[in-house]
């Protein structure tokens, strides 16, 4: 956790010189919870919880003069990661992101202390992570970087314990055989580009949004490739409401658009995501540490159908999500929540 101290100190000290160019442009503020006690199970990809804060947009933040050459040079970096504007109007902007967040992984039975070879292991992962984001009007390129641990120092079992004693729920019985610590580290980038909004004098409009993107560490490796439909009444100018995954904190009105600021909106979302999984901490066990681990599925697709609702400064959505089978063993797919919240300050 001391990495991720150093990153988020790293960062703050640059953002208020980035703020400067707008000042009234507001940050964005997300919180997400997804847990499939909303589906009513107890299992799998049981608990994901994520705070997050966006930057308002940036013109200049990599070129002003004030910042040190070393700031500087991340801009070359990152270059080739800009979206082409489409017109000469067009602008990129940028944003960057700032994360802390947990997700906790158990297998079906509640009652078994011993390993159930046939089921996932009990996993958590506790990370912090910082992103950067460039984008023009229809186009979004994100790269995130998220570090943390898995294993006990995650606090899965605390975590787990506490909310199922204040609802009353019984306790999992098998934490002791859990995957052990080890710090994580994920390296992610997603391409996401819009299709001009169609909306009519009554404000209900419909847009499609694609998304393709990979995963790089020891946490998760994978390749992605989606989209999401939305349609609905003044769609918000962002880049859709995903599911808690790194390139989703993209909530409206993310600026002072007139035409989205201080205004409503009411949509609904159908959206679709494929992986192609070459790793996975939660089903492979550790890295260089014996541990319980499954075969996984290679593919593996997710389904959400949800609503979102837009007044003033917050944005509030929720979404069905179905996730097919993960490992060999698994009986089925599996269903959970999702709920997300943003807030413009």
């Amino acid at each position: 956790m001391r990495i991720n101290t150093l990153l988020l100190a790293a960062a703050l000290p640059l953002l208020p010189v980035s703020v400067q160019a707008d000042a009234d442009a507001p940050w964005t503020y997300n919180f997400y919870l997804e847990n499939d006690l909303f589906t009513q199970t107890d299992q799998n990809y049981t608990n994901g919880i994520r705070f997050s804060a966006v930057s308002p947009d940036i013109d200049n933040f990599l070129y002003d003069p004030r910042l040190p050459d070393w700031v500087l040079t991340v801009n070359d970096w990152f270059e080739p990661f800009y979206p082409v504007p489409e017109s000469r109007i067009d602008s990129v902007r940028r944003n960057i992101v700032l994360t802390l967040g947990q997700q906790i992984f158990t297998p079906q039975d509640i009652d078994r202390t011993t390993v159930d070879l046939n089921d996932r292991p009990y996993a958590a992962w506790l990370y912090g992570g910082v992103g950067y984001h460039a984008k023009t009007r229809n186009k979004l390129n994100s790269v995130e970087l998220n570090l943390g641990f898995v294993g006990p120092v995650a606090l899965g079992q605390q975590a787990q314990d506490l909310v199922h004693e204040v609802r009353g729920f019984k306790k999992f019985q098998g934490w002791d055989n859990q995957i052990k610590n080890e710090p994580g580290l994920q390296l992610v980038y997603e391409h996401k580009r819009r299709s001009q909004t169609e909306s009519r004098p009554s404000g209900l409009g419909a847009d499609l949004i694609w998304h393709a993107g990979a995963s790089l560490g020891n946490i998760a490796t994978y390749t992605n490739l989606g989209a999401e439909l939305r349609f609905g009444w003044h769609l918000p100018d962002d880049f859709g409401t995903s599911a808690l995954r790194p390139g989703g904190d993209n909530s409206a009105p993310g600026r002072r658009d007139p035409r989205y600021y201080g205004s409503w909106g009411l949509h609904g979302f159908i959206s679709v995501d494929g992986r192609w999984v070459l790793q996975d901490i939660f089903l492979d066990g550790n890295s260089w540490r014996n541990s319980h681990s499954v075969s996984k599925e290679p593919l593996v697709g997710e389904a959400a159908i949800g609503v979102s609702a837009i007044f003033e400064r917050w944005k509030l959505s929720f979404a069905r999500v179905h996730r097919s089978r993960e490992f060999d063993g698994q009986a089925s797919g599996h269903s959970y929540g999702s709920l997300s919240a943003s807030y413009n300050y």
